[in-house]
């Protein structure tokens, strides 16, 4: 007997349905951004356009969403350079007063914060994977705003690999170096490493320096 008009659709519909809630599969909805801040040397003078990155971001959380700002310094791979962290509440009024007591310690730290001698992005990076793995997190992003200079103290080790799949990197910011103006072949290695060193784990990367485009904050 062949199904005429509407109701062959709405049984394929349903039985669409019926097998997708048989598969047991759901989609976490949940996202994660992580933000490194660099602090070394000059950089700290920039951490103002940080600010309005960050606000922009807290704007746009939403219920259970997870969002963490950590400075980058002399060694990052330490729970003990994270300067804010939240799990938006599914409460409208509660997660406005969490996106409110984010912002401030985030004040706090701008106006307070001191220059480090060293740049460990890469520890970073993996306190930034570990903490978002955990968060159990079904979109992951890091930002870094930095320079994407990486210098390690004497006897820091960071040869070993980034497990990114699933995950988004952008460096926002990336202000040039003296250096670099001497020779621009510098700043396009630097940026050439760190593409390698993302895609190889598995991650997506983008250098984003105009912070007007839509895109730009895109998570």
């Amino acid at each position: 007997m062949m199904i005429k008009g509407k109701v062959a659709p709405m049984l394929a519909l349903g039985l669409a349905m019926l097998l997708a809630a048989c598969s047991g599969e759901q989609v976490n909805y949940k996202r994660g951004v992580y933000l490194l801040l660099d602090t070394s040397g000059t950089y700290t003078e920039e951490l103002n356009k940080a600010q309005q990155i960050i606000n922009f971001l807290l704007a746009n959380l939403e219920a259970g969403d997870t969002f963490v700002v950590a400075r980058i310094d002399s060694g990052s791979f330490s729970e003990k350079d994270i300067v804010a962290k939240v799990v938006l509440d599914s409460r409208p009024s509660a997660a406005n007063r969490q996106k409110r007591e984010f912002a401030a310690a985030i004040d706090q730290f701008v106006v307070s914060v001191q220059s480090s001698a060293y740049t460990d992005i890469s520890g970073g990076l993996l306190q930034a994977v570990e903490y978002l793995n955990e968060a159990d997190v079904g979109q992951k992003s890091i930002f870094i705003f930095s320079d994407m200079k990486e210098e390690l103290p004497e006897g820091y080790v960071r040869d070993f690999s980034l497990a990114l799949d699933g995950y988004q990197v952008k460096a926002l910011n990336v202000t040039k170096l003296r250096s670099d103006n001497v020779n621009p072949q510098e700043y396009l290695a630097r940026m050439t490493d760190w593409q390698t060193t993302i895609e190889q784990g598995g991650g997506r990367w983008a250098v984003v320096n105009d912070l007007d485009r839509p895109e730009a904050l895109a998570f």
